[in-house]
């Protein structure tokens, strides 16, 4: 291990504290609160991503309650991060330009951001940086106990978030030997058998993450200012104003061993990913931000060897940092902020709608934000009933809809103000409305099933329908109301229309327990233009349809 110069520790100690003071006084923000309802029931996979971020708040929770309980291990992890980086520089003229590096690092927008936030990112970033480190040593000296400890961080990477596939190939790219190196197999295996865990937990929920993100996951037609030139202006934000020395730097960096290799086949393969996936869908920022890791290391090199790109990098880097402060203040502060911010009137509205339901457990219809961040404001327990017009997310795989069967609840939704108790305020200006519902109960885990994966459009083919039951008690056939939910070509929802349904077996007046009841339907007409998926979709007890059924796809 390197020595470090005293002056890093004493900056690298101050962004700790500055962090954790962060995260004790800025409110959560939603989806900070979406995992932190992942951390309450511990499992090898949530719905939409991995399970490291669950497991970094539950360890958060035990050192401390409030924000920090779920971020303590994110600041943790940040600092980790820039010794990381850190101890990566080779140059011996780094100790004298300890700051420049500070600069340099804490001016890159979400590297900063994730220093105190808790995302999926946070530990992405981290055992990036790990994995770029142990992988430095095994290019130098190859050995077992490398190889085995390659291996956990690869798992553990994969653990982070599924775009952490793209760092390890993106390596063996740059080093295809590697194909060939028992020990680089070794590597593999170990993080194989540590991932082993979580594949099994993905063939126990029928693959739903992987479905999820590559397949449902709705769409909207090419727009080439939010899709393309929107991903180029991601570029240039997620490195703010030292942009363009930055990515000099990439270009002037050339590959003159294998570890540096890496970093280019890292950063130039990440950037051509996600530019090709750019012509498909709106690329979010924090999608491309392993190339703060490989660019922060490429820059301060670079940053080592060239006075003027030293001197801009500090100077811009000064004033960027300048601007994420007062970015920082502003997200605890709402009176000095420009705007309303996911982290701003949280407590507030929790509040007031905990005053009205009291300790009745509230249900959110279609929100996967609002139902955790009520939960974690007011502690009592809540749930998102997602309709046909929203998204799947981890209430619709978990057991949260069982506590509210039959239970008295208050029902809060942002559609119906028709006989509504009351009606508040969430982000200062999207109107919610409240009214309690004695005797609840849902039924949006019956499965729909279709033997086809395509039927034609406007077809009067009797089609064959499966519901699947699987709840413990039999459903009452008069509760249910039967709906095909029409979507899009971007697999967006856009009419609903009531079917009827004919059973095979009139005499049964209900679905059986964990049994199967056949039906057949006839597509109905519909008044959207040129529709290309259907699902259907049933609405129990005067709901709104929830989604029972896949996407089926709608041909000429």
């Amino acid at each position: 291990m390197q020595k470090l110069p005293k002056l890093f520790i004493y900056i690298l100690a101050i962004i700790f504290v500055i962090n954790l003071v962060q995260s004790h006084f800025t409110q959560l923000i939603y989806d900070e609160a979406y995992y932190w309802y992942y951390s309450q029931n511990m499992a090898w996979g949530f719905f939409d991503h991995p399970p490291m971020v669950a497991l970094l708040i539950k360890i958060s929770s035990y050192f401390f309650n409030g924000e920090l309980g779920v971020r303590f291990m994110s600041c943790i992890l940040s600092v980790g991060t820039l010794l990381l980086l850190w101890l990566q520089i080779d140059n011996l003229k780094k100790k004298d330009y300890v700051l420049h590096f500070f600069v340099l690092t804490c001016s890159m927008t979400l590297l900063t951001a994730y220093g105190f936030l808790t995302l999926p990112d946070t530990p992405l970033l981290f055992f990036t940086a790990l994995f770029l480190y142990a992988y430095k040593k095994f290019t130098i000296e190859p050995s077992v106990p490398l190889a085995l400890g390659l291996g956990l961080i690869m798992s553990a990477l994969m653990y982070s978030k599924y775009h952490a596939v793209l760092v390890i190939v993106f390596v063996l790219l740059s080093n295809l030997k590697l194909l060939t190196n028992k020990l680089a197999w070794l590597a593999v295996t170990v993080s194989l058998i540590g991932y082993a865990p979580h594949l099994l937990w993905l063939y126990d929920n029928d693959f739903v993450s992987i479905k999820y993100h590559l397949f449902e996951r709705p769409n909207r037609a090419y727009d080439l200012n939010d899709f393309t030139i929107g991903y180029f202006v991601n570029l240039l934000a997620i490195f703010g104003l030292p942009f363009f020395w930055i990515y000099k730097a990439l270009i002037k960096t050339h590959g003159k061993d294998l570890y540096t290799k890496a970093l280019l086949f890292l950063t130039y393969g990440t950037l051509i990913f996600f530019f090709i996936s750019s012509f498909n869908r709106r690329i979010q920022t924090q999608w491309i931000i392993v190339i703060s890791i490989s660019l922060a290391i490429i820059a301060f090199n670079y940053m080592l060897e060239n006075e003027n790109a030293r001197k801009w990098i500090f100077r811009l880097g000064l004033v960027n940092i300048a601007i994420l402060t007062i970015a920082r203040f502003a997200l605890v502060f709402e009176e000095i902020s420009p705007l309303h911010y996911e982290s701003h009137g949280n407590k507030e509205w929790v509040q007031n709608l905990h005053e009205k339901a009291g300790d009745t457990p509230v249900i959110f219809e279609n929100s996967y934000r609002k139902t955790p961040m009520y939960q974690f404001y007011s502690g009592v327990r809540s749930f998102s009933l997602n309709n046909v017009w929203y998204r799947r997310n981890q209430y619709s795989i978990d057991d949260s809809e069982s506590y509210m069967q039959h239970k008295e609840v208050f029902y809060v939704n942002k559609y119906d103000s028709k006989n509504q108790a009351f009606q508040f305020l969430i982000g200062g200006t999207e109107i919610n409305y409240a009214q309690h519902i004695n005797d609840f109960e849902s039924f949006r885990k019956l499965q729909c099933i279709l033997e086809e994966d395509e039927i034609k459009k406007g077809t009067n083919e009797t089609i064959l329908l499966k519901v699947y039951n699987p709840y413990t008690t039999d459903i009452a056939l008069r509760k249910l109301k039967f709906n095909i939910a029409y979507h899009n070509q971007y697999k967006r929802p856009k009419e609903i229309v009531p079917i009827t349904v004919q059973q095979k077996n009139t005499e049964n007046k209900v679905l059986k327990t964990n049994d199967t009841t056949y039906f057949s339907f006839k597509l109905p007409k519909y008044k959207m233009e040129n529709p290309g998926y259907f699902k259907v979709a049933i609405s129990e007890n005067g709901l709104y349809p929830g989604m029972n059924g896949d996407n089926i796809k709608l041909v000429d």
